[in-house]
């Protein structure tokens, strides 16, 4: 049995390194870390096929996130309950404590409705337990990296939400962190995830 078992994991190492490494994480950096590499893989795949997605909205898109996400371990849910019905909530049901991470969705309107994005996660939904807040951001313009870059130019400015410094890079492209002040007087980071959903 127990060659078996080793077997099975030097299997699932070889085919989805990204799975053991969530599944073993043995600390928030290195849970986020994996989850991370899984989040882009969704990000891309929408990104790839953002034609056929083309007709679909905030929900639609977020439906295509939490299905690519969700797998043994990783629980997404849409429109689940938390002092409000937030679009996406990604739990990691192999811990203790477990780890969440609450998603909203915004098909790209400029700035201002991004932060509006922004105070919505953080003053409506995140409790203070949450190991970090998601804003996804389906833009369906051209330039992405520039309209990004201005949302991320505004908040450095305006410091929205509490905010405690400037914003920090991310390992995912056309996107980047920032950290809040939350009531619960936890910090909590939030990861703004741009979607290349533009299409000819």
């Amino acid at each position: 049995m127990e060659g078996n078992l080793t077997d099975l994991v030097a299997i699932v190492q070889k085919k989805a390194p990204e799975y053991i490494d969530l599944l073993t994480s043995e600390d928030d950096a290195q849970f986020l870390e994996a989850f991370d590499v899984l989040l882009e893989g969704a990000v891309t795949h929408l990104e790839k096929n953002c034609k056929n997605f083309n007709s679909l909205d905030e929900e639609g898109l977020s439906a295509v996130i939490a299905s690519y996400l969700t797998m043994p371990g990783l629980s997404v849910t849409q429109e689940t309950n938390s002092n409000g019905h937030v679009d996406l909530t990604i739990e990691a049901d192999h811990c203790s404590p477990r780890r969440t991470i609450l998603g909203e969705a915004k098909i790209y309107d400029g700035p201002a409705h991004h932060i509006q994005g922004v105070a919505q996660l953080l003053g409506r939904y995140t409790t203070g337990r949450e190991l970090r807040g998601a804003l996804f951001s389906y833009v369906r313009k051209k330039n992405i990296a520039g309209l990004i870059g201005s949302v991320r130019k505004r908040m450095d400015e305006e410091l929205p939400e509490k905010q405690t410094g400037p914003t920090m890079d991310h390992t995912l492209m056309w996107s980047f962190l920032s950290e809040h002040q939350h009531s619960s007087g936890t910090d909590i980071q939030v990861e703004h995830v741009g979607c290349n959903l533009y299409a000819d």
